[in-house]
């Protein structure tokens, strides 16, 4: 039975949408049908915390408007994994998946332990705290940075591949990691030809978390969908709508 993926570019830029669209599209399962949308505003990059902030009201509205559209699962396409938990809560029948905690439960079904590539120091606090959160802080070998920014991955691919490829064997050799994980979801396109070169399993911060959506999505035709029982219970239906908010976020 076909299912509808939607990737969720969270960004006020659709540079990196056709790129995307084209691995996914390589990539899914054959009755999968993808498509792919940025916010069309905001920041061009979520490398700061006020910048997540900034587009998280976008993200939900996508998320919302993308339920009603009927699609089966979404992708926020941020290792930040930016606004993942309410995104939960306002999604009633479609399964949400983010790259960071999509990769983490793939990398601990590979290997022991992992390390994960980033583009800057920066990024590392807000990111351990997502692994600790999500219970896989023990798996952790470390994070290894390489000092590129978000629009700077796919600008030198040449580069950034000497760059990945050079922290990974650290990672293995020095660090006792078991399966690199590539910490950003502009990392895409390099994650074959590394695990070839690496011998061990490289996590892409894109695919991982579209496989992971094409799964939960067809988890929830056996009604196994996100729970509306403490964490990620749904605000009440007329609360929200007093605040001038989605005018239904009950969950099914």
């Amino acid at each position: 039975m076909t299912q509808r993926v939607l990737w969720i570019n969270p960004l006020g830029t659709d540079v990196f949408d056709e790129p995307i669209r084209d691995e996914l599209e390589r990539v899914k399962l054959a009755d999968t049908e993808v498509e792919v949308r940025s916010l069309g505003r905001g920041p061009h990059h979520l490398e700061y915390s006020s910048y997540e902030a900034a587009a998280v009201p976008d993200i939900l509205a996508l998320l919302e408007q993308a339920e009603g559209e009927g699609f089966d699962a979404a992708v926020i396409g941020c290792f930040y994994d930016t606004a993942l938990r309410p995104a939960r809560e306002i999604t009633s029948r479609m399964a949400v998946a983010a790259p960071c905690e999509s990769a983490l439960h793939i990398a601990s079904t590979l290997g022991d332990s992992f390390s994960i590539v980033v583009g800057r120091r920066k990024w590392v606090p807000e990111m351990r705290d997502n692994v600790r959160r999500y219970g896989f802080g023990d798996r952790l070998a470390s994070f290894k940075v390489i000092d590129l920014g978000v629009h700077d991955f796919q600008a030198d691919p040449a580069e950034t591949r000497r760059r990945i490829l050079t922290a990974g064997r650290e990672a293995i050799e020095s660090d006792g990691a078991e399966v690199v994980v590539l910490g950003c979801t502009a990392e895409f396109g390099f994650f074959e030809e590394l695990q070839g070169e690496l011998g061990v399993p490289v996590i892409d911060a894109t695919v991982a978390p579209f496989k992971y959506a094409e799964l939960l999505g067809e988890l929830a035709r056996l009604g196994w969908r996100t729970s509306g029982v403490g964490g990620y219970a749904p605000p009440p239906p007329a609360e929200a709508e007093a605040f001038g908010l989605a005018p239904d976020r009950s969950r099914a």
